[in-house]
């Protein structure tokens, strides 16, 4: 008798909610870098869902100036999150009615709690990484976002970001996700370190492991994901049902499509050095749009060093981009033809 074993492809669609998502290659939320021209990119280059920078829930609800560019939807983003941050049970449930209100341009498909950021301006809030101290709150936010936006026509899936917990003493990330799920979240991602770790030493990819089999909705994992290799390895590895590059996809929008190659195909093509050269001027321009010349060339500095990782003589030019502050400057830095 012959014995046929069919391999799956890690490759798969992730239903979240009522919310039917393609496939499981994401953008994470990163502060000062995933804006919509740069969400576009990554869209283009296969992420099958993305998420807007972290957003202040009051300062929404205040209508503040400087928000609401940070949530436009991109062209090509047929389906995008938003990540709010906050402590505050009712602003976090009038900043998610103002998001799906009929009169709104932004219209998300999904909402997403962060209760990871480690920084000291968002924890002493009580927001970010602070909300692993009281799993409960974070259910009460979670409620109460779900409350405001039971009048929908539709189901809308409310989802949350955690952290492993506060610090080595606290690490609680299974009853945090217990609690948000117990209280209507769709979907739980995890970056399996803690608050005290911030970025530095090693996630612990263990922790992904045991919530993707303890919960019965999709758990993303993060952390340490610079490869597509990695993305292939998390999800061997851990059983989640989605991967989400934060960092490794910073400067490089092809790992979205190399991951995705990598993990249909079983192998990938490297980007061509040339291709970042001018995806970073593209990017640039696309910003340029949005913003204007100048504060888009300067938020675009730090942004065109990260596509310069690895680039041949990348030390010498960021020490030119640095001071570039015209589309013009950084043309003839990178000695580049068009700066139409």
């Amino acid at each position: 008798m012959i014995v046929y074993h069919v391999m799956m492809s890690l490759y798969q669609p992730v239903q979240v909610g009522s919310l039917a998502l393609s496939g499981n290659i994401f953008l994470a939320p990163v502060a000062g870098y995933t804006e919509r021209v740069f969400r576009s990119l990554c869209v283009e280059q296969g992420a099958d869902f993305t998420f807007t920078e972290l957003i202040s829930a009051e300062a929404l609800v205040r209508n503040a100036a400087l928000t609401m560019p940070l949530l436009r939807r991109a062209d090509n983003e047929l389906n995008y999150a938003v990540q709010l941050f906050g402590s505050n049970e009712e602003t976090m449930a009038q900043a998610a009615a103002i998001l799906l209100d009929e009169k709104s341009p932004f219209k998300p498909a999904l909402i997403d709690i962060n209760a990871g950021c480690p920084v000291p301006k968002v924890t002493k809030t009580g927001a970010g990484s602070a909300l692993m101290k009281d799993p409960r709150k974070l259910a009460r936010l979670v409620s109460a976002c779900l409350r405001r936006l039971q009048p929908c026509e539709i189901a809308f899936p409310v989802s949350v970001k955690i952290r492993s917990g506060w610090d080595a003493d606290s690490i609680n990330y299974l009853e945090c996700a217990q609690a948000a799920v117990e209280a209507g979240a769709a979907m739980v991602s995890l970056h399996p370190r803690t608050r005290a770790q911030g970025y530095g030493g090693k996630s612990d990819w263990r922790h992904i492991k045991e919530l993707a089999a303890r919960l019965p909705v999709p758990v993303v994992g993060s952390g340490d994901l610079f490869t597509p290799e990695d993305a292939k390895r998390m999800l061997e590895e851990t059983g989640c049902a989605a991967v989400m590059f934060a960092r490794g996809a910073l400067g490089n929008p092809f790992i979205f499509s190399q991951t995705r190659a990598l993990l249909l195909n079983g192998t990938y093509a490297p980007a061509p050095q040339d291709a970042l050269l001018e995806t970073a001027f593209r990017h640039l321009k696309l910003l340029v749009c949005d913003f204007g010349e100048k504060k888009a060339c300067l938020e675009m500095r730090k942004i065109f060093c990260a596509y310069l990782k690895g680039y041949p003589g990348a030390a010498t030019l960021r020490n030119r981009i640095v001071h570039a502050s015209t589309i013009a400057e950084y043309a003839a830095i990178c000695s580049l033809d068009c700066v139409s």
